[in-house]
């Protein structure tokens, strides 16, 4: 009886011990999509196509709110820079929930905000799907989507 106790315990202290090294893993993986995606707003604020670059896989792609599809590094890049220039204002990204598909993908989903220059705020939503590139997190896709009744 004594060794089937032990073995309970022993079986309870490993799985604690995993499950312990798995949430600070996630969070971790977590904390660095979040800085990804304050670098991807950074970027398109600063009109950064050096640090773009960095942070997008070279197949990336994006959906925009307009419903222009952007396929690869080129036309995403330019596509930023042309929206930025025609949505002036302060972007602003707040992570609302990453998802994990694996070790290596996840989906991240984030409240879009633009701060035009004429005191209007648009109000979107972003999902971003990432990639594990070592030594880094990219984005490799994006999907902005704008509720309905927003301009």
């Amino acid at each position: 009886m004594k060794k089937i106790a032990l073995f309970i315990v022993l079986i309870v202290l490993d799985t604690s011990h995993t499950l312990a090294q798995n949430n600070a893993a996630d969070h971790k993986r977590k904390q660095d999509i979040t800085t990804l995606i304050d670098q991807y707003a950074q970027a398109r604020e600063k009109k950064d196509t050096v640090l773009l670059k960095s942070i997008l896989t070279s197949d990336v792609d994006q959906l925009v709110s307009s419903g222009e599809w952007r396929d690869g590094i080129k036309a995403s890049v330019t596509g930023m820079l042309r929206s930025s220039d025609s949505n002036p204002g302060s972007r602003k990204m707040i992570v609302e929930k990453i998802r994990f598909i694996n070790s290596e993908s996840a989906l991240a989903d984030a409240r879009y905000e633009i701060h035009n220059t004429n005191g209007n705020t648009r109000k979107m939503w972003s999902t971003f799907i990432v990639v594990y590139e070592k030594p880094q997190w990219k984005i490799t896709a994006i999907r902005n989507m704008l509720p309905t009744g927003q301009q």
